[in-house]
């Protein structure tokens, strides 16, 4: 099976991913979104209302004065020898056929063709900063055709950052400086508290990491999360979450990207180019988006050479090479560890203890000690764990039957649908629950009960 390739990266990008990314000033108020909204706004085409008044007009004449400066600030309009022609052929047109001869005429349409192309490109630039529009036209224009004259020259580039910290004085602009990442953490937790059933240490645990990464100026490496718990336990709901409240457009941002192991790398003779593969991926994916997400989901299949592979993007940055990994985040998401899990929450349940007693710490112990006891996980031979490159372990606890209903009246509620306490007493009794004496713990957690709720539909 083919491995997925990330997309080029056309010309301009690394400009673009510098860049504050600004939203719409002349929207209507219904196209407002609260936060963590989730598609780009697109402003309203023609002149912005008159009630905007001056102060709309000033940022507009700004724009339009700074794209001049741009244009200036690039190399002279005589500097490009090739495009005038030697003075000694303008001489002879002139005296052919006077100061607008035929040489001197195409010499001068063929200059103003250059200068429309830089100016066009400064506004597409321009425009997908401030506006966001036109981004992909652009870039599939950067590939299939080169502009006339000149590129986009740095100093350009220089007067674009001015230009965009600049408009963000009259305009809305991205608190993050990158409209893509919201870094929703509020949402984050509200979300966790209301949806995640029966996994206290994973609420606690994932919104405390994340938002101490996130607010830390400079961490020392990035931030990776090892996901451990039976299925259906929340592991792919919270790795789905994490990406949908810190990325405008979740799974689907340029900045996420989700790996499954018996998918993307089903067959291990070809580790090798893997390996190489992957590696291309995360470098792009992190010079396209500073701050971007990778989740591994069924870890425990991955090959221990994909895991020595992708260990320097997670290891502690050295300063050597170009690409800064430290604010890129890795979640793995492994049922490695379940079966310990929970032999704990029974062990509380048999001692009459609240599972909301069960510690991180403890868990963490117990959680080491098996991923280091079989031979063929990846992890104890990647040499992950002496390497310390994971920095929590987040146990996802068994469910039992009050979280099933929970998770029942979810699924009802998803869909705008009625529901009864009788039948979500139906649909908890249909899942299967172990250990065989107890039946305490859905042996499926809620990975099924949305497709079961189909039986109650008229």
């Amino acid at each position: 099976m083919a491995f997925p390739t990330a997309a080029p990266i056309a010309g301009g990008q690394e400009v673009r991913s510098r860049l504050p990314r600004l939203k719409g000033r002349w929207e209507p108020a219904d196209t407002q979104h609260g936060q963590g909204g989730g598609s780009a706004r697109t402003p309203s085409v023609g002149p912005p209302p008159a009630a905007m008044g001056q102060s709309v007009l000033l940022p507009c004449l700004g724009l339009a004065c700074s794209l001049l400066l741009l244009l200036g600030g690039s190399e002279g309009l005589g500097s490009r020898g090739e495009n005038w022609g030697p003075q000694e052929e303008d001489q002879g047109a002139a005296a052919e056929g006077g100061p607008w001869g035929r040489a001197r005429y195409e010499a001068l349409k063929k200059h103003f063709g250059a200068v429309g192309a830089l100016s066009k490109q400064y506004w597409q630039l321009l425009a997908c900063k401030v506006w966001q529009e036109g981004c992909e036209e652009e870039q599939e224009e950067d590939e299939s055709s080169p502009r006339p004259g000149w590129s986009l020259p740095l100093v350009g580039q220089d007067y674009l950052e001015i230009l965009s910290a600049w408009y963000c004085s009259f305009g809305k602009c991205c608190e993050t400086g990158d409209c893509r990442v919201v870094n929703n953490i509020t949402g984050l937790e509200l979300d966790l508290s209301g949806q995640l059933h029966g996994q206290h240490l994973a609420k606690e645990v994932v919104v405390r990491a994340v938002q101490g990464f996130l607010q830390s100026p400079r961490p020392e490496k990035a931030l990776v999360l090892s996901f451990h718990g039976w299925s259906g336990t929340g592991k792919n709901f919270v790795a789905r979450m994490v990406a949908s409240h810190l990325y405008r457009d979740g799974l689907k941002s340029e900045c996420v990207r989700m790996f499954i192991s018996l998918f993307h790398f089903p067959h291990h003779n070809y580790v090798d180019s893997y390996k190489v593969q992957l590696k291309k991926q995360i470098s792009e994916t992190i010079q396209l988006c500073k701050q971007s997400l990778f989740i591994f989901d069924e870890a425990e299949k991955l090959h221990f050479g994909l895991l020595d592979a992708i260990k320097p993007f997670m290891a502690r940055y050295d300063n050597k090479g170009q690409v800064d990994y430290r604010r890129s985040i890795f979640l793995f998401l492994s049922n490695i560890g379940g079966n310990t899990i929970n032999e704990v929450a029974l062990d509380f349940w048999r001692a009459g203890r609240a599972r909301e007693e069960i510690s991180l710490e403890f868990l963490e112990q117990q959680l080491r000690l098996e991923l280091l006891e079989p031979a063929d996980n990846g992890y104890a031979r990647s040499h992950f764990l002496e390497e310390n490159l994971i920095d929590f372990f987040v146990p996802f606890l068994p469910l039992e039957y009050r979280h099933v209903k929970l998770c029942a009246r979810d699924a009802f509620l998803a869909r705008g649908l009625p529901y009864t306490e009788a039948a979500l007493d139906e649909v908890a009794r249909m899942m299967v629950f172990v250990p065989k004496e107890e039946k305490l713990f859905s042996a499926q957690g809620c990975k099924s009960v949305s497709q079961r709720i189909n039986y109650f539909l008229p």
